[in-house]
């Protein structure tokens, strides 16, 4: 994943504080743990400069990875209208540049292959983790840009699928 991704990125290390209405601020809790989408309850925003902060901004391709604790392994992609989210120090970012799609980058950590390697790779005495070169270590099957696209694009509208029905 290393050779695909621009590098990752350790998060903000700062505390939550009352949502200001705009900039929300992304920790492992507020990922949901069937959908890994943005939990929209309980917004919080960081305590922090903000305006010193905005490398800690997400943007469209980047992929987020939960690096300890029982939520090891957890993902979050962010998506353009979950607004402005600024991501906690217990979170990796990943960016996925134009060489993949970030969908389908994504949706390959949800696969039994990516659980398998969180689960051995985040054997430690203590608490579990995956630090970012670790991470960067994941290999997964790379298909043309094209099929990556289209795979990933499938399995989002499978996912959204699945969730009305769950909402039902």
């Amino acid at each position: 994943m290393g050779d695909i991704a621009g590098g990752f990125e350790y998060g903000l290390n700062a505390a939550a504080t009352e949502y200001d209405g705009v900039n929300k601020y992304l920790r492992i809790t507020d990922i949901d743990d069937d959908t890994h989408e943005f939990r929209p309850d309980d917004l919080t925003s960081p305590q922090a400069n903000l305006e010193a902060s905005t490398n800690y901004l997400l943007e469209e391709g980047d992929l987020l990875f939960a690096r300890t604790g029982a939520s090891v392994g957890k993902t979050y992609l962010y998506r353009p209208f979950d607004g402005n989210v600024y991501f906690a120090g217990f979170l990796i970012r990943a960016h996925i540049g134009n060489e993949a799609d970030p969908e389908f980058m994504f949706q390959s950590t949800l696969t039994e292959r990516y659980r398998r390697y969180i689960a051995i790779t985040s054997q430690r005495s203590g608490q579990p983790g995956v630090n970012a070169q670790e991470y960067a270590e994941f290999e997964m099957p790379l298909p043309s840009l094209l099929e990556q696209r289209v795979i990933g694009s499938l399995l989002r509208s499978l996912d959204n699928l699945i969730t009305l029905h769950q909402r039902k």
